[in-house]
């Protein structure tokens, strides 16, 4: 199954999830957000990607598409996963097809951007005018889904409506919202082509993909609850996807390392990893997706901060729960990262489980503090685990 989440998209789940319609063909709806009018005369000022994802978070969630997109930056946010509906269609009760959900999949894409905005200092008058950055990305993931590469009704050019029923009904592949039956807003106005060159260009190298068939791997980050990913990433969660990779035996393009720079050998192996999986293309790019790093790590790491309540809370529940148990996953696999970086744990038990082996391995810490006897009892606290932190980067809170 295609995944449900974007590989590298910022999730931001709105919940209230509901079937498609199955009886119709898939298809993809592209939007821009269009939130200011301006005009060549009179240009303004682009409205951030930010504010735009504050709006579908908060008081826009009623009409919230499937993806937010960024053309500038490449960077996306996703709020329902490709298999539910989406709700920025309007579907009137005289439609025919409830407008949001006919289809296998009805996936929906808001381009961050208006006629005429400024970013930057340069003014853009169409979409296909922007660096479109992230779009071949987008585009593998959602003929993943098998929505066609076609425009039943014409690839958006302008602003004028074209809307036919029948059409809409029977034929899978890219809608612009200028095209669904029963809505009367003609954007997008232009949108970028399936081949990645006409209205496409290279993004910044940050977000270059390399084009089938060419050799040099992807070179493009990719966000995963707040961490970043791929080519020119750097921190504690790309030596512990480096250390996961080799201990499944995808390690063969180290030359050294792993280590908290993410280089070529890690998007190769990365690679080799999600072939493993199953994935094919561009969602085997080697770069992350959020599904393949939970698979890869059995949780997502985040932020480097660390409550000692809740690993404490850890410490007394995992060891007599279920093999693999995480009470508190993303935050216990920080200190047991730093545990195997000072020695005391091996690498495989880095795993978010705060099981007995960790509990003897923070005992060691502690006696290395210089606690003792109960005092070295393996459950963490306050003054060993600052000290902790202190020594390998994270910070403790409560």
């Amino acid at each position: 199954m295609p995944e449900l989440w974007l590989p590298g998209a910022e999730v931001h789940d709105l919940g209230d999830h509901a079937p498609t319609d199955q009886q119709y063909p898939p298809k993809a709806i592209a939007h821009i957000t269009w939130d200011r009018n301006a005009t060549a005369s009179a240009p303004q000022d682009w409205c951030t990607y930010e504010s735009l994802v504050s709006y579908f978070t908060g008081g826009g969630a009623g009409d919230a598409p499937h993806l937010v997109w960024d053309p500038f930056s490449g960077r996306a946010t996703q709020l329902f996963p490709a298999d539910s509906r989406s709700k920025s269609l309007l579907s009137p009760s005289q439609s025919p097809t409830r407008t949001n959900r006919a289809g296998k999949v009805v996936i929906q894409i808001e381009a961050v951007f208006f006629p005429y905005c400024r970013y930057q200092g340069k003014v853009y008058a169409q979409l296909v005018d922007t660096p479109c950055a992230g779009w071949d990305r987008i585009h593998a993931w959602i003929s993943s889904w098998g929505v066609p590469d076609a425009w039943p009704m014409g690839r958006p050019t302008d602003f004028s409506a074209h809307r036919d029923e029948q059409v809409w009904e029977s034929r899978g592949g890219w809608y612009a919202h200028a095209h669904v039956p029963y809505n009367d807003h003609t954007d997008p106005g232009s949108w970028p082509d399936f081949t990645g060159r006409s209205g496409s260009p290279s993004g910044p190298p940050s977000q270059q993909q390399p084009a089938p068939g060419d050799p040099t791997p992807a070179r493009y980050q990719a966000t995963v609850n707040g961490l970043a990913y791929g080519y020119g990433a750097h921190g504690y969660q790309v030596t512990a996807v480096g250390r996961a990779l080799v201990a499944r035996g995808f390690g063969a393009h180290y030359r050294s390392g792993p280590g908290p720079d993410w280089t070529d050998a890690d998007t190769e192996n990365y690679a080799d990893y999600q072939r493993s999986l199953g994935y094919t293309g561009h969602a085997a790019d080697g770069v992350p997706g959020e599904t393949s790093l939970r698979r890869l790590l059995g949780y997502l790491p985040g932020p480097r901060t660390v409550s000692l309540a809740h690993v404490v809370a850890a410490a007394r529940s995992d060891p007599g729960a279920e093999q693999g148990h995480l009470t508190y996953g993303s935050e216990v696999a920080i200190v047991e990262q730093a545990l195997a970086d000072e020695g005391l744990l091996e690498q495989r038990w880095v795993d978010g489980s705060f099981g007995s082996l960790t509990v003897s391995a923070y005992a060691g810490w502690q006696r290395r503090c210089g606690y003792a006897a109960g005092a070295a009892d393996g459950i963490p606290g306050r003054d060993s685990l600052h000290r902790l932190g202190a020594a390998r980067g994270f910070t403790v809170t409560d």
